[in-house]
């Protein structure tokens, strides 16, 4: 599951999985189906794009600055909301831009030429990929501590004096919005929490599950065998993107970009990606089956937060 549970936190489009019809497209098939939203389950995640997935936002911070105020940042009184509804914390310093491997594609590289260029280091097809991610803003050490309740060793957890309530900050305002926060799972050796933590834990089922399905067994084979005749010996994409040799620095070396560029071909010539997804969506759909009371519960919270967030809004505008 190398993937996938990074990925709670994005804002995702909720729409179901899609089937597509005609051979003259295969590869823009496997593209469009490569998405977390292509996914069943993706429609229990709210799409953080949305009108009402950006007013969350936007209240998350309106309140945060109340509560900033209140701790005796006073600057925080003529901070422009505008400024930073669609930024995340980082502490000051701490702020990395260098690239990582992996990406935020379910099933990995797709594309031979961006693959031949960026190996597994975060090569994405076009800029829209990137419209829901939130942008990184630093902020210095104290105001850090208190916008998000996280400390370092020697910081303090009062500001001027107040205490720091838990989680700072943003995450009172979380809470004010969403209401009591569910109880932390772990699955996988992955500690999951948040108000996103129910539908992950089932995708996170679902995807073992799928994995030990005799036709993902196959599909395996069939890109092993591709990627040996391409002179790679792999026994799945997996174990080619995390090959140690590539984090051995910040840039793809020319042995990762052409591995990576040969994932890429045989995930295409084996229709590899249509047939684990066919597969996941298939497990998806029995676990919804399953847990269709608590996956609506949760969805439903999920509207009265939405609901909550446009009041403040409304009442701040």
């Amino acid at each position: 599951m190398r993937k996938l549970l990074p990925l709670a936190l994005t804002g995702l489009l909720a729409v179901s999985a899609c089937q597509f019809v005609g051979d003259d497209d295969t590869d823009g098939e496997a593209r469009r189906l490569n998405t977390m939203k292509s996914f069943p389950l993706n429609a229990y995640i709210p799409d953080a794009t949305s009108r009402d997935g950006k007013a969350v936002g936007t209240a998350q911070w309106i309140l945060a600055k109340q509560c900033m105020v209140r701790l005796g940042f006073s600057g925080f009184k003529t901070l422009d909301i505008r400024t930073v509804e669609s930024t995340y914390p980082v502490r000051q310093g701490a702020l990395t831009v260098s690239s990582t491997v992996g990406d935020t594609s379910p099933y990995g590289v797709d594309d031979p030429d961006l693959a031949a260029e960026h190996g597994y280091h975060h090569a994405r097809r076009d800029e829209s990929d990137t419209e829901s991610d939130n942008q990184s803003m630093e902020w210095p050490a104290d105001q850090y501590a208190a916008l998000t309740g996280t400390f370092e060793s020697g910081d303090s957890h009062r500001a001027h004096g107040n205490p720091i309530p838990r989680k700072g900050c943003m995450g009172e305002a979380l809470k004010k919005i969403y209401g009591p926060e569910p109880k932390p799972t772990e699955i996988g050796g992955v500690k999951l929490s948040g108000y996103y933590s129910l539908p992950l834990q089932y995708w996170y089922m679902a995807h073992k599950d799928a994995r030990k399905d005799p036709a993902w067994k196959k599909a395996d084979r069939a890109w092993s065998k591709c990627m040996k005749d391409e002179g790679f010996h792999y026994s799945d994409p997996d174990q080619a993107s995390t090959d140690s040799a590539w984090y051995r620095g910040d840039k793809p070396s020319a042995k990762e970009k052409k591995t990576a560029a040969a994932d890429a071909r045989c995930k295409l010539d084996t229709r590899y990606i249509q047939a684990v997804h066919a597969v996941e969506s298939r497990a998806q759909k029995k676990v919804i089956t399953r847990n269709k009371k608590a996956l609506d519960d949760r969805r439903a919270d999920d509207r009265r937060a939405m609901a909550n967030a446009r009041k403040i809004v409304d009442a701040a505008s």
